[in-house]
């Protein structure tokens, strides 16, 4: 039973040592890549957050009118 026992921990460890490689060889070879994609979500979201902006300034105009003017409602 201890056997058993030893080739279980010696399989966990083994696939816990696995998995920390494959991390660190996806980190490393993944770099240049990860930058780059990175970049490109942070452009996307700066691109989101103008539209968005242009959009509540438009709802504004809308409401208040170009001037500013507020309409009174009956």
């Amino acid at each position: 039973m201890s056997r058993e026992y030893k080739k279980e921990e010696v399989e966990k460890e083994e696939e816990e040592e696995e998995k920390e490689e494959g991390s660190r060889e996806r980190r490393e070879s993944g770099t240049e890549e990860g930058e780059e994609e990175r970049k490109n979500k942070r452009e996307l979201e700066e691109e989101d957050e103008g539209e968005m902006k242009e959009n509540e300034e438009e709802e504004e105009e809308e409401e208040t009118g170009s001037d500013g003017y507020v309409p009174a409602t009956p």
